[in-house]
């Protein structure tokens, strides 16, 4: 599967806000690793409001022909692939943002990216939504939402996960969420009516997550 298709079309209209709030999370001059980075937008954006020291990979060659462009360190590789040729502990954050959802091994990637960063930042579509609940039991079809636009038949997404699904693969793996954030209606909220309230109502959901041995973010 093509990496390019991680940033999938719905993101067009959402790029900024994800941005803004990855952009507000990360310290600057942070050591960064973005993976699926796509045509390095996000990083470069980072490099020039942030400062930060960073890094793309991304299986599609034609987009980081732009991340180099822009004199961006890249990387061509296949994340499902693994990511071997990164040290432990060389980042301190290592971004996933709208990738979760399209890789074969996602188990295997978010491993990996926890091994080489001190946190992560994961950004995904969340599949309880209920307008994706609703369209499903009273439609009786495959489901469609803003964030989630696609025919069954030409969908990237391979991966079907909900934001308590992604909790509870945290707590399996012994990843602590550091800090949670959620679309809901158009806008980020990360207060105690939202968490609890999001695998309803969030389309997307963006974690930063830390290995249980780490201090405090």
């Amino acid at each position: 599967m093509q990496h390019d298709r991680q940033r999938v079309n719905y993101v067009n209209t959402l790029t900024q806000t994800d941005w803004d709030m990855i952009t507000s999370i990360i310290p600057e001059g942070s050591r960064v690793l973005d993976l699926g980075c796509g045509d390095c937008a996000l990083l470069g954006e980072l490099v020039t409001r942030k400062k930060v020291r960073g890094r793309g990979v991304d299986i599609d060659g034609l987009r980081l022909v732009d991340g180099m462009a822009l004199g961006l360190p890249v990387y061509q590789g296949d994340l499902d692939d693994g990511l071997a040729d990164f040290a432990d502990d060389a980042y301190d954050y290592v971004i996933l943002n709208q990738t979760l959802q399209v890789v074969k091994h996602p188990q295997i990637v978010l491993r990996e990216m926890m091994r080489i960063g001190r946190f992560g930042i994961v950004g995904f579509p969340n599949f309880g939504h209920w307008s994706l609940r609703t369209g499903l039991f009273f439609g009786g079809r495959a489901p469609k939402s803003p964030a989630l636009p696609f025919e069954w038949y030409n969908t990237p997404n391979i991966r079907v996960l909900t934001i308590r699904d992604f909790r509870a693969f945290c707590r399996e793996e012994n990843l602590r969420i550091v800090a949670e954030h959620y679309l809901i209606l158009n806008q980020w909220r990360r207060h105690f009516l939202a968490r609890h309230s999001a695998n309803l109502m969030a389309h997307i959901g963006l974690f930063v997550v830390a290995r249980n041995d780490e201090g405090q973010h």
